[in-house]
């Protein structure tokens, strides 16, 4: 793509080199890469390449939902001339409000799906949609194929740095910003009476029961649902500050019993 690029950590010896999670307190290495070569953007992947993380030119991680806000900028702003209603995009109901944003400002239909790349793969196809994925820094181009995909990601990233001129801290204060907290508690054996009480204590909120429950607002959401893997409960919640997502968090832990 004729890019400089320097690099670190690409020995092939089968041994990953830092902790397999592209998330932001992994990234210090990279940062200072990306510092000292004066990179305009630096990316981490996970080991089985599928999900992509970003660091701004400064050398910051900015947060790996921030990947497919990028990537869904990208696919929506390279169809000009065409109607905004024909494009769909894909997500699941854990994934950031800064991915609907970027949808939305665009004017694309937005459609949530339940947890897991599978489902969201299968709504993606089911809604004939032009990009999807999920939050934690997986870009589906259903054009190439319906999986998670981090060199694809790259491309696109690029493409929309190049196309808008902006770096990559321009493109994140352009957008609203929100806190995600995620915590966990440990799973009674109803969850109903918990979704329920939930519920009554948020009556205006909007509902989704399709996978545990998530109660939702025009700039902010709490999602509870059981793990696949270990007898708790997984709260998620998103808000424009982190004291307003702390405290839904709380409230969830509050009425888990």
């Amino acid at each position: 793509l004729g890019c400089r690029v320097s690099a670190i950590n690409l020995e092939p010896d089968g041994r990953f080199p830092r902790p397999p999670e592209p998330i932001p307190e992994n990234l210090g290495e990279l940062g200072r890469l990306v510092g000292e070569s004066g990179a305009d953007i630096g990316m981490a992947v996970d080991p089985d390449v599928d999900r992509l993380a970003l660091v701004d030119e400064t050398g910051a991680p900015i947060g790996e939902d921030y990947t497919l806000a990028f990537a869904v900028r990208a696919v929506l702003s390279s169809r000009l001339g065409t109607s905004p209603a024909a494009a769909a995009v894909v997500v699941n109901l854990s994934t950031s409000l800064v991915v609907e944003d970027a949808a939305r400002d665009w004017g694309a239909r937005f459609v949530r799906a339940p947890v897991g790349e599978a489902n969201v793969a299968r709504a993606i196809r089911d809604e004939g949609a032009i990009i999807g994925g999920e939050g934690n820094g997986g870009v589906m181009l259903p054009a190439l194929h319906i999986g998670r995909d981090a060199p694809l990601g790259v491309a696109l990233i690029l493409q929309l740095l190049t196309r808008s001129g902006a770096s990559v801290s321009e493109l994140v204060r352009s957008s609203p910003r929100y806190t995600i907290v995620k915590a966990k508690g440990p799973r009674g054996p109803e969850l109903g009476p918990m979704f329920d009480r939930l519920r009554a204590r948020f009556p205006e909120a909007g509902v989704d029961v399709r996978d545990g429950l998530r109660l939702s607002w025009r700039d902010r959401w709490l999602h509870v649902r059981p793990s696949g893997t270990e007898p708790i409960v997984r709260l998620i919640a998103e808000a424009p500050t982190l004291a307003e997502a702390e405290a839904l968090v709380a409230t969830g832990r509050e009425l888990l019993h």
